[in-house]
């Protein structure tokens, strides 16, 4: 990632100004609509691994995972076989949980039956908000919550379809960080650009 572009007088949300990874993640990636299955992919993989750790261990980590995760291709990921991932866990760039790494493995083969049935990972996700971000407009980062009935739903679909470390609380994770709702508070001015981007 490329520095954060904040104009000079504008906020952000808060817990991205503690790091310069987490700035410039908040700034260009967070919240943007996702349509590329690569980066859909790649989301189910880096919030599996981010359960229980801060996601700014995993910023610090993604490029060891693209480059392991075969640029997060989920065709080549369903090959990988238990000599791969026990490969993968001898790599000090991944978080070394042996579920977790099988799990990205068998989120892949989930990925691709998804595919083979709606036409795209991006077709499937997409209905659950119409097709549309939701606009949260949240004031205080109180206001903003771990978890949502959407996201509870969506979480029991992909449980259903063999997907594992996609709990309700995880996959709200993705659904923020890839737009399907627009979580950035409404004095961030990415709250902005984003709603007149839809």
């Amino acid at each position: 990632m490329s520095a954060a572009r904040k104009p000079p007088t504008a906020r952000r949300c808060v817990w991205a100004e503690s790091h310069p990874l987490l700035a410039s993640y908040h700034d260009q990636e967070w919240g943007v609509p996702v349509h590329d299955e690569h980066k859909w992919f790649e989301k189910i993989v880096l919030d599996g691994a981010q359960a229980g750790l801060s996601w700014l261990t995993i910023l610090k980590k993604r490029d060891a995972y693209r480059d392991a995760f075969c640029a997060f291709d989920p065709a080549q990921v369903a090959r990988f076989t238990a000599r791969d991932q026990a490969r993968l866990m001898q790599n000090p760039g991944l978080v070394r949980n042996r579920l977790k790494i099988a799990s990205a493995v068998g989120n892949a083969r989930a990925f691709l039956q998804i595919q083979a049935e709606q036409a795209s990972f991006d077709a499937y996700v997409w209905r659950f908000v119409d097709g549309r971000p939701l606009d949260n407009r949240l004031r205080r980062e109180a206001d903003r919550q771990a978890r949502t009935e959407l996201s509870d739903a969506l979480s029991k679909d992909l449980k259903r379809r063999g997907f594992n470390f996609v709990g309700s609380t995880i996959v709200y994770a993705f659904m923020q960080a890839a737009g399907l709702v627009n979580d950035h508070l409404v004095t961030c001015y990415r709250h902005a650009e984003l709603r007149r981007a839809k």
